[in-house]
């Protein structure tokens, strides 16, 4: 049998331009085919103009023509750096916060604005200076969810045209100078021994209260003031004591101080 090498060499030639055709077709499927998670959308380009948003499951792009832009849809978790800031009455303080936030409308995060993530934060450090230092620093320190709740409101606003939503933002840390520390202790020093003579003083007033009533029972019953007086000898006159007191009537010894003083 005489196989003819010309033959042989189509053959190869033909096989070689299908694996090469095969490849390619591989290759445009792969850059043509997107897989997107539920947690995930594309931001499609064609010729440079938006499409839309695409996702989740697979989403088909034309190569060389379209231009896919993956965004996250997760609650992203923004770290403000600290900031110094001079409260309203003028105390300088180093204050940080932390924002959440996530994107609602894939389409203008990519469009209306050049990076969301960095714009976020810029806008989250100026508000935060903003709205602290519109504030003296006792609200700051005793009214700090009504400072998140504003600052969560303000950013919300100016960051809904870019299509991001903030759900929260929460003041982290608050640095006061040293000298304000040690103001702030005695004050509180201060405080606690102002109450405790409040409490003392209104102890003695409900001490003299009671022993105004006290005496005026006593007085409408003269018995009661001697059961006293034997209750008191009774609680000076311990197991230790060598002292023994014993109580004498005056109607026994009134006739001798008469008798002394001249009264008849």
């Amino acid at each position: 049998m005489v196989i003819d090498i010309s033959d042989v060499s189509s053959v190869v030639s033909g096989l070689g331009s299908f694996a090469v055709a095969v490849f390619l077709l591989l290759l445009v499927l792969s850059t043509a085919i997107k897989i997107v998670p539920e947690y995930r959308r594309i931001v499609l380009f064609r010729l440079g103009r938006l499409v839309g948003s695409r996702g989740p499951g697979i989403v088909f792009i034309m190569p060389f023509i379209d231009r896919a832009v993956t965004v996250d849809l997760r609650i992203l978790t923004l770290d403000v750096p600290v900031q110094e800031v001079i409260t309203k009455d003028n105390v300088a303080i180093k204050v940080n916060a932390v924002v959440y936030f996530r994107v609602l409308e894939p389409s203008k995060s990519v469009v209306e604005v050049e990076n969301y993530v960095i714009a976020t934060s810029q806008l989250a450090q100026t508000t935060l200076r903003s709205v602290v230092g519109s504030v003296e620093l006792d609200e700051v320190l005793s009214s700090r969810e009504k400072i998140n709740q504003e600052l969560q409101k303000i950013i919300d606003e100016r960051t809904d045209p870019w299509g991001i939503k903030v759900s929260a933002v929460e003041v982290k840390e608050l640095e006061l100078p040293e000298g304000m520390k040690r103001a702030m202790a005695r004050q509180a020093e201060a405080e606690r021994e102002r109450r405790a003579k409040i409490i003392a003083a209104e102890g003695e007033l409900q001490a003299a209260e009671k022993l105004s009533e006290a005496a005026r029972k006593m007085e409408a019953s003269p018995i009661t003031l001697q059961l006293r007086y034997l209750q008191t000898i009774r609680e000076i006159s311990g197991d230790r004591n060598t002292t023994t007191f014993f109580p004498i009537p005056m109607d026994l010894i009134q006739p001798f101080i008469d008798k002394f003083t001249g009264k008849n």
